[in-house]
């Protein structure tokens, strides 16, 4: 999901110079990773790199075929108009999170890491009870607009374009979380030369500014 809207701008701008239509389908990566080994016929799939490489080592994506997209860093947010804590250090994080009301996180790698993070903070078990997991494919912004979370974690790229909320910023350097999204030809794919052409496209100079636009960085 943390890639939805930049893969669509990427792929209108491979059709519009002239390369083939493209259908996108956009799911929680979890879904998208199952459906991928349950054999359905995508040609291409978009999920962490190291979920790629799990597809690939399980004969789902061709061996040697993942293509690095995009470094995607993880941001802060609460509810459009409510208090914004200082999360300028990593000190000045971990007592935001202490003094949250609830936390938000995604099913995704960065809400892995998060939790690991708070583990390394040993304040997980501060934390417990008030820690909110986003369903699979919702976005945390989505909840901590509705009011059901007051300090939500995920990729900026998922939070930048939602309504209801306020971006406070990225984590702080010492505590970021980047997360590398990687494309693979999918073993049940007849196209693998039109796959591998979009995916060139897609790592190429030309795609760095929509990468930017959306809150991410080329790998």
């Amino acid at each position: 999901m943390a890639t939805r809207q930049v893969l669509a701008e990427l792929i209108a701008g491979w059709q519009q110079r002239g390369g083939d239509t493209v259908a996108m389908e956009s799911v929680g990566g979890v879904d998208a990773a199952k459906r991928v080994q349950a054999g359905e016929a995508f040609d291409v799939v978009v999920l962490a790199s190291d979920a790629i490489d799990k597809l690939a080592a399980s004969g789902h994506v061709v061996a040697g075929s993942r293509v690095d997209l995009v470094h995607s860093g993880v941001a802060v947010c609460v509810k459009a108009g409510a208090a914004r804590p200082d999360i300028s250090s990593e000190e000045a994080l971990r007592l935001a999170v202490l003094a949250a009301a609830s936390v938000g996180h995604s099913t995704g790698p960065s809400g892995v890491a998060l939790l690991k993070l708070f583990e390394r903070w040993g304040i997980a078990g501060e934390l417990a009870g008030r820690i909110v997991q986003a369903p699979p494919g919702v976005p945390v912004g989505t909840l901590v607009a509705r009011g059901e979370v007051a300090l939500g974690f995920q990729q900026l790229s998922e939070l930048m374009h939602l309504e209801g909320i306020d971006v406070i910023g990225p984590l702080p350097d010492a505590v970021q979380i980047i997360t590398t999204f990687s494309a693979g030809l999918c073993t049940a794919s007849a196209q693998a030369p039109a796959v591998q052409a979009m995916l060139a496209f897609m790592a190429s100079p030309q795609a760095a500014q929509a990468k930017q636009r959306h809150g991410m960085t080329p790998a």
